[in-house]
C-alpha cells in the first residue's frame, strides 16, 4: 500500500492553515443530455476544476450524458455544441473560489461508445476515475493538476490515433492498459508526485513513448512479451531496470529481437526514483 506523497501532505496542511470562509454553500445537482444525431467524428473538450471526476462510454444512442453537483454561487454548467465540436464542464461565474468549499462538487460524465472523438480532458484539484473504455479515440490529450486520478482504458481503442499526450501535475496518477490506445506515439510529462503506467493491455502495432518526470517516484509496470527499448537521461534518479539487460547506450528485454510487438521509450527523469515491473 502507498504511503501518503509528500506534496499530498503540504497540500494538505495549506489548506488546513488557509482561512476558510463561514458563508454557506449553495448546492445543486443538474443532469443534462442529448442524443446522437447523425454525426460522423466530434471533438470534445471536457473542462473540471475540483471535486469528483468520472468518465466512461455508454450505449443507447446518447451523445453524452453530464451530471453535475456544483455549488451555484461559484460554478455553472457549460455546454456547447457547434457542428462537430462539443465543450462540456464547469465555469466560474466571477467569484472566487474558498479552500475547502467545492470538495464536494461531482461531475459524472459518459460519452457515446463507438463514434471517433478526438479528445480532451482538463481538471484540476479532484479525484477522477477515468475509463476510455468502449471509446473511439482519434486523438487524446488529458491534463490534470493536483489530482487523484486512475485513468484505465479497458477495452481497445477501436481507432488507430497518432499521439496521445498525458500532463499530470502535482498528482497520484494512475494510467493503466497504454496498449489498448492504440496510438502510434504516448507522450507522458510530470511534474510532482507518485506516477504508475501500466504497459498492459492490447498492442496492435509497434509504439514510442516520451516520458519526463519532475520529483517524485515513476513505476514501470510491463506485461510479459512485450519488447521495451529503454534509454535514460537522468539527474539524482535511481533507476531500476529489471529485467532489462544494458547494451550501448540503451536497455532491452530479453525477448526485444522476438517480441511480435515493441515499445521504444524515453525517460528523463530529474529527481526521485524508477522503478521496473513485470507481469503476466
Amino acid at each position: 500500500m502507498r504511503s501518503t506523497p509528500t506534496w499530498a501532505l503540504l497540500l494538505c496542511g495549506a489548506v488546513l492553515c488557509a482561512p476558510v470562509a463561514l458563508s454557506a454553500q449553495s448546492w445543486r445537482t443538474v443532469t443534462m443530455s442529448r442524443q446522437r444525431s447523425g454525426e460522423q467524428d466530434l471533438r470534445v473538450h471536457v473542462t473540471y476544476g475540483a471535486g469528483r471526476f468520472k468518465v466512461r462510454s455508454v450505449d443507447g444512442g446518447l451523445l453524452y450524458r453530464m451530471q453535475l453537483r456544483y455549488d451555484e454561487d461559484v460554478f455553472e454548467p457549460r455546454v456547447d455544441f457547434e457542428g462537430s465540436s462539443l465543450h462540456l464542464g464547469v465555469e466560474n461565474v466571477g467569484k472566487s473560489i474558498r479552500m475547502g468549499k467545492n470538495q464536494g462538487g461531482e461531475m459524472d460524465l459518459v460519452l457515446a461508445r463507438d463514434l471517433p472523438m478526438d479528445l480532451d480532458l482538463e481538471f484540476g484539484a479532484v479525484r477522477a476515475d477515468v475509463d476510455l473504455g468502449g471509446i473511439s479515440m482519434t486523438g487524446l490529450h488529458l491534463k490534470t493538476g493536483a489530482s487523484e486520478s486512475v485513468v484505465d482504458i479497458t477495452e481497445p481503442n477501436s481507432s488507430s490515433m497518432r499521439r496521445a499526450s498525458f500532463e499530470v501535475g502535482a498528482a497520484d496518477f494512475t494510467a493503466r492498459n497504454l496498449g489498448n490506445l492504440n496510438a502510434r506515439s504516448v507522450e507522458v510529462n510530470a511534474g510532482v508526485g507518485e506516477i504508475e503506467l501500466w504497459f498492459t493491455g492490447s498492442w496492435s502495432q509497434d509504439a514510442s513513448v516520451d516520458l519526463t518526470m519532475g520529483l517524485g517516484s515513476l513505476e514501470l509496470v510491463f506485461p510479459e512479451g512485450l519488447g521495451v527499448r529503454l534509454t535514460k537521461d537522468s539527474f539524482l534518479t535511481s533507476v531500476d531496470t529489471e529485467g532489462l539487460v544494458k547494451r550501448g547506450d540503451a536497455y532491452y528485454s530479453l525477448d526485444w529481437e522476438d517480441a511480435e510487438r515493441k515499445v521504444t521509450i524515453d525517460l528523463n527523469a530529474a529527481f526521485g526514483s524508477v522503478d521496473v515491473r513485470w507481469v503476466r
